[in-house]
């Protein structure tokens, strides 16, 4: 089941992302956030509007998803930026397709042009399921990042989608 994410909900969220920082390369930080980091940022997208939805199964959370600005600079604004993250037992069993596509669908309800995903450039299955659902490749940053002692490149994906009907610059 796919829902918006509640208050308690957070840890579950929490947990699911200190993994990737943790054991992978999809996120490139180092150490781990607290809770009260995570509580903060679950606040501050509920004030801004952002969704952020999770996948439920059996009562346990398994993965979540969300988008923001892109870039903090107003011409930016039918521009964002999302993120998926999955559990990792549960991995390859459609969880985070069935993310994508519903953060995907929000976003063309929220009247965006475009939506950005960074993926780091070893992550083959992130990269397939982007392009299974329209993404396509906007370019790569080699070595912008290091982590693991190894230096890391970054791939952008974007998918275009049907913006606003009359967009305006204010």
């Amino acid at each position: 089941m796919i829902r918006t994410a509640k208050e308690e909900d957070i840890r579950a969220i929490l947990e699911i992302y200190n993994d990737a920082i943790v054991n992978t390369t999809a996120v490139y930080d180092y150490e781990p956030y607290s809770y009260e980091n995570r509580k903060q940022w679950f606040e501050q997208k509920k004030k801004a509007g952002q969704p952020l939805i999770v996948y439920e199964d059996q009562g346990k959370i398994i993965g979540f998803a969300t988008y923001g600005p892109f870039r903090e600079r107003p011409a930016y604004k039918y521009t964002v930026e999302h993120s998926v993250y999955v559990k990792d037992h549960s991995s390859r069993k459609g969880v985070g397709s069935t993310l994508l596509k519903e953060i995907i669908k929000i976003a063309r309800e929220n009247k965006y042009k475009m939506m950005i995903g960074m993926i780091d450039a070893a992550n083959t299955g992130s990269i397939k399921l982007h392009e299974k659902l329209g993404f396509e490749h906007a370019g790569t940053i080699k070595n912008s990042g290091y982590k693991f002692n190894q230096w890391l490149d970054l791939a952008f994906y974007q998918l275009e989608l049907p913006g606003p009907n009359n967009p305006i610059e204010s």
